[in-house]
């Protein structure tokens, strides 16, 4: 259900609701929030409702300047893991100066902008997502330890997957939520497990990617277990990769069940749109120096190239599947995925546009120019962008470049590296 500001209102009046939890994400896509009682509703969505930009990750390119949440009500969930008498909801917000104007670091507005522009242009897009996470066990004191949960392989079933009660009860939660996803199962990799979303609109997409994160998270402490979004949590196991699936229709035609023929040339532009800036923006799709660490592996999507089937190339395309016929699979959950989508919907109007042609189908025999292989290299790519300067502030833009090459810094002087990895990523991501 999608609510307005007096519904809200109301709803919090007859339901018991006592805090309202204002959600929103720095720059790298890490959930904060502030806790409101709800009492303040009505001033927080006339007002919003300040924050400290200087404490969060790349706010400090507000420059001192106050910045205010304001909620948006259509994002209105009960958080069903928080008690039921005195319930907490939770909205996600967008992010402003005092005078009103937008925040040039709010992600979710970015991508808003990117619908928009699509929608002006007369396009409809729509993205779904396939997830990995990877479950551990805790030790006595209740502190996570690298050692799985299970040992059980791509969609074994119980007694082996010990990750089946764990995957249900995050789909009830997310269902509760009014979120629903399509499928879960054990992935190839120990203690591993992907949850599947069906295409929605890039805003409620993005939305549903972070509410999964949330729930898993909060309903693996729940179980006495650690839940790992980090892209290779562990040398010897598989990666953790976030598949995103798109599909775009011209915007009068979306109810036509002709659309997909109608519109095979424009999605191969859109992928070439893709294809030819994805190297440009892989230090948002991929952009912590573990994400490298999973691209490394043999068999993982590092060609800048498609087929219509998963082999090592990075987009996978097939008209005739259906929801999705574009898959781009070299992101993982790390990344914002409003920048990311927003990212995907600009290149592939470029492409459209432009008129780019369709490179050729993947061959074995053949060279291709692979995916930065470092974070170093891809802030050094993003750098030189001409495509990213056209979206991004400049501001925001280089605070991103140089974040990602003092955390290269770090990497690079550190003797144990595989330690430093897991220092800094495997409990908080």
């Amino acid at each position: 259900m999608i609510y307005n500001e007096s519904e809200v209102l109301q709803y919090i009046e007859e339901n018991d609701v006592k805090f309202v939890k204002l959600t929103f994400c720095d720059i790298r896509g890490n959930l904060k929030n502030i806790s409101v009682l709800s009492s303040e509703m009505a001033s927080a969505f006339e007002c919003g409702v300040r924050i400290t930009a200087k404490k969060i990750y790349g706010f400090s390119i507000a420059g001192g300047k106050d910045l205010y949440l304001i909620p948006d009500a259509q994002t209105m969930r009960v958080l069903p893991w928080r008690p039921q008498h005195g319930r907490v909801i939770r909205m996600f917000c967008y992010i402003k100066y005092a005078d009103g104007t937008h925040f040039e670091g709010d992600s979710r507005y970015f991508l808003k902008q990117a619908m928009k522009k699509a929608l002006d242009k007369g396009w409809c897009f729509r993205f779904g997502t396939s997830s990995e996470f990877m479950l551990f066990r805790n030790d006595e004191s209740g502190l996570p330890t690298k050692i799985p949960h299970d040992f059980a392989g791509y969609c074994d079933t119980a007694p082996d997957d010990k990750g089946e009660n764990f995957r249900r009860d995050v789909c009830y939660t997310l269902e509760q939520m009014g979120i629903q996803p399509v499928s879960s199962r054990h992935e190839a990799g120990y203690g591993q497990h992907e949850i599947d979303f069906n295409a929605s609109s890039a805003l409620k997409s993005a939305d549903t990617f972070l509410s999964f994160k949330s729930a898993v998270k909060s309903i693996a402490e729940q179980h006495g277990i650690h839940a790992s979004f980090m892209p290779k949590p562990v040398r010897n196991n598989c990666g953790n990769g976030m598949h995103i699936g798109v599909n775009l229709f011209r915007d009068s035609d979306f109810f036509n069940d002709n659309q997909q023929n109608d519109n095979t040339s424009y999605i191969y532009k859109a992928v070439s749109g893709m294809l030819r800036f994805i190297s440009e923006y892989t230090i948002f799709t991929n952009s912590i120096v573990n994400s490298y660490s999973r691209l490394k592996d043999f068999t993982l999507p590092r060609y800048i190239t498609w087929s219509d089937m998963e082999q090592e190339q990075i987009m996978k395309v097939n008209i005739t599947q259906g929801e999705a016929p574009i898959v781009l699979r070299a992101p993982d959950c790390v990344c914002n995925p409003y920048f990311v989508f927003g990212l995907l919907i600009y290149s592939a109007l470029e492409g459209i546009e432009g008129d780019f042609e369709m490179p050729e189908k993947f061959n074995l025999e053949k060279s291709y120019s692979i995916l930065p292989e470092n974070l170093l290299e891809s802030a050094e790519t993003a750098e030189k962008s001409d495509f990213l300067k056209r979206y991004i502030s400049e501001d925001l833009l280089d605070f991103i470049v140089a974040g990602a090459k003092n955390e290269w810094k770090e990497y690079s002087s550190e003797y144990d590296k595989e330690l430093y990895e897991e220092k800094k990523y495997f409990n908080s991501l």
